[in-house]
C-alpha cells in the first residue's frame, strides 16, 4: 500500500510503499477515507518532539473509512465477524479515536481512558492513517452515520472531540458561563462552537481577523484581537464582568496561556488545551488567594464519541464546514506547508 512515513524532525514526509497490514483476532483492517492533518504531528516534524515510537513511521491521528477486512482467530474458520466483537462487518463506515486505552490500568478503570497508563496513539506509537489502509482495535472504532461525510467526518477523531472533552468534562462549561477561548486554529474554534452550543458566552481571541471572523459565524458573542486594544486582559475583563468564568488556551504558547490564566475571575478555571514543550510563569499566590484552577486537558474518552457524532449528525456542531482543504497522499507535503502557514481551519489527507 502507498503511505506517507515520517523518518525523524527536520524533512518531508516520504510516500512511498510499505506492505498492508494485517489485522489479528479482534482487529480490524481499515480503508482510510480521510485524515485529519494536525499541529500534533507538525511537533514531530517540526519541533523536535519524539513520538511514542522510534521512526520510521506513520503518522496521521484523524482518521475515517470502510471496514475492509476483520481480524480472525488462528483456531477458526472464516466467518462473517472473524474474531471481532460488536458487530462490525466488511463495508461498514467508521471513526477511529485519535488515542485509545488498555482496558485495564488505574485510570481506565476510573473511567479515564484518555490519560491511559498504556495509551496507544494513532501515528505516534503504533502507525497511522497517512496511508491507504490502518490496523485498528475493533472494540474502540465508532460507527459513522450516513448523515455524516466520511471524508470529512475524519476530523471529528480529534479536532472535535478534542475540544469536547476539555469543554465539556475538563472545563465543565454550563449555560450562562463566561467563556474565553484563546486561538482560533481548528481546535479553538471548535471549543468555540461547543462552548457555544451547550450554553456558554464566548469570547474568542486571536491575531488573525479572518480566524475571529469564523469564530463569530461559529457562535462567538465577541472577538478580541490583541493587537487592536491597548490592554488584553483589561479589555477582556470589561467583557466578561470582571473576568472569565473558564478560559480555554489552544496555542500551546507561554505568553497566551499567562494571558488565559489572567483573564479569569476569582474562582475562575483556566485550561490547558494546546501543548507547548516550554514553561509558563505562574503566579502561585494569585492562585492560593482566588482559589484558581488549573486544569490540563489531553484528547477524548472514547465513551464520548458517539455524543460528539450525534451532535453533529442533529446539525448542532459544524464538521464539514471545518473543512477547508483536501490534498491527495502524494501532496501530503503541501498540507503541511498549508498548516505551517495558517491557511485555512483543517485539511484532510485522501489517500
Amino acid at each position: 500500500m502507498k503511505a506517507a512515513v515520517f523518518y525523524g524532525a527536520h524533512q518531508p514526509l516520504k510516500v512511498e510503499e510499505i506492505p498492508t497490514p494485517t489485522p489479528k483476532a479482534g482487529e480490524i483492517l481499515l480503508k482510510v477515507a480521510g485524515c485529519g492533518v494536525c499541529h500534533t504531528d507538525l511537533h514531530f516534524t517540526d519541533h523536535d518532539v519524539p513520538t511514542m515510537k522510534k521512526p520510521p513511521l506513520v503518522l496521521g491521528h484523524e482518521a475515517s473509512g470502510i471496514v475492509a477486512g476483520l481480524g480472525l482467530p488462528l483456531d477458526s474458520p472464516p466467518s462473517s465477524t472473524g474474531g471481532v466483537r460488536g458487530g462490525l462487518k466488511e463495508g461498514d463506515r467508521v471513526l477511529l479515536p485519535a488515542v485509545y486505552g488498555c482496558g485495564q490500568c488505574r485510570m481506565c478503570r476510573m473511567g479515564r481512558e484518555n490519560v491511559c497508563e498504556n495509551m496507544a496513539f494513532f501515528g505516534s506509537s503504533v502507525d497511522g492513517a497517512y496511508a491507504e489502509y490502518i490496523v485498528s482495535p475493533a472494540h474502540v472504532a465508532i460507527p459513522l452515520p450516513a448523515e455524516i461525510p466520511l471524508i470529512e467526518g475524519s476530523i471529528i477523531a480529534d479536532a472535535t472531540t478534542t475540544p469536547f472533552h476539555a469543554v465539556v468534562n475538563r472545563g465543565q462549561v454550563k449555560p450562562g458561563d463566561s467563556v474565553v477561548v484563546f486561538g482560533c486554529g481548528g481546535i479553538g474554534l471548535n471549543c468555540v462552537q461547543i462552548a457555544a452550543a451547550v450554553g456558554g458566552q464566548v469570547i474568542a481571541v486571536d491575531i488573525a481577523d479572518h480566524k475571529l471572523e469564523w469564530a463569530r459565524k461559529l457562535g462567538a458573542k465577541a472577538t478580541v484581537n490583541p493587537k487592536a486594544v491597548e490592554r488584553l486582559d483589561k479589555e477582556l475583563r470589561k467583557l466578561t464582568g470582571g473576568g472569565a468564568d473558564i478560559a480555554f488556551e489552544c496555542i500551546g504558547n507561554p505568553a497566551t496561556q499567562e494571558q488565559a490564566f489572567n483573564s479569569v475571575r476569582t474562582g475562575g478555571r483556566f485550561v490547558v488545551v494546546g501543548s507547548s514543550d516550554k514553561p509558563m510563569s505562574l503566579n502561585t499566590g494569585k492562585v492560593m488567594f482566588r482559589e484558581i484552577e488549573i486544569i490540563g486537558s489531553l484528547g477524548c474518552r472514547v465513551v464520548d464519541y458517539p455524543r460528539v457524532i450525534e451532535l453533529a449528525r442533529q446539525g448542532k456542531i459544524k464538521v464539514s464546514e471545518m473543512v477547508t482543504a483536501k490534498f491527495p497522499l502524494d501532496n501530503i507535503n503541501d498540507a503541511f506547508d498549508t498548516l505551517r502557514r495558517g491557511e485555512g481551519i483543517r485539511s484532510v489527507i485522501t489517500p
